[in-house]
């Protein structure tokens, strides 16, 4: 039995949210990253294609704290550092690179995180499979900005997921974006505030938030020139 099938509050995947929002890639491991994934991964891994059924992300905690979703989480340096500062939440890191669930991991360790938890594959499969209301709030930072016209339709950050993903959401919990892509921070912006169910108290782009840590990517970014643009809406009460 499916998700969708136990739980009808479920949408069932259309073909447009079948179509992929990222694109795999290939890393070289440090031996550091293979020894924390190989140690850690049955304790704090979550393999979204092995799902069958609902889930539940208190379940997976072992606690009932506020649920904290992040998307893309890279390196894990940010999600590491937001779950140090922030231990009354629960951390719930979605990537498809390997060697970012590995060093993730390795900082779970070195930091004696008890909050964070990693899962592997599509974010929004595994959104599906949560009941309503599951998450306290999304993170989508630094989304891959699929830059040429033919490819926005695999955007994370469109009607379809964004619905999705709010109905997740708790009532008044929050939608935060983030992206150094002028062109996508434009069509998010556009999207989030089309949203009926979603409410932006910044009436547009966000001050960016202390409690969003710099990455190195961002730094990137900043050196090379290009803004930063937070986006954070609030699910309606």
């Amino acid at each position: 039995m499916t998700a969708t099938d136990q739980n009808p509050a479920v949408p069932a995947a259309s073909p447009a949210a079948r179509i992929r929002t990222f694109h795999p890639r290939r890393g070289r491991m440090s031996g550091r990253q293979t020894d924390a994934l190989e140690r850690l991964w049955p304790e704090y891994g979550v393999d979204i294609a092995e799902l069958d059924g609902p889930f539940d992300p208190a379940a997976l905690f072992g606690r009932g704290a506020p649920v904290v979703l992040e998307i893309g989480s890279g390196m894990g340096d940010a999600t590491a550092a937001m779950a140090v500062a922030d231990p009354g939440r629960d951390y719930l890191a979605v990537e498809v690179h390997t060697p970012g669930l590995g060093n993730l991991l390795e900082l779970v360790e070195r930091h004696g995180l008890t909050n964070v938890r990693v899962a592997k594959g599509d974010a929004l499969d595994l959104v599906r499979a949560m009941p309503t209301d599951a998450l306290d709030a999304v993170h989508v930072f630094f989304p891959d900005p699929w830059p040429k016209a033919r490819h926005h339709k695999r955007r994370i950050i469109q009607p379809e997921h964004v619905t999705l993903l709010r109905s997740r959401l708790r009532p008044g919990g929050t939608l935060h974006c983030a992206t150094d892509w002028a062109e996508y921070a434009q069509s998010m912006r556009e999207t989030l505030t089309a949203d009926p169910g979603l409410a932006d108290p910044h009436n547009g782009f966000a001050p960016r938030p202390p409690h969003r840590p710099v990455t190195k990517f961002e730094r990137r970014a900043l050196t090379a020139g290009r803004p930063v643009f937070d986006l954070i809406h609030h699910r309606h009460s």
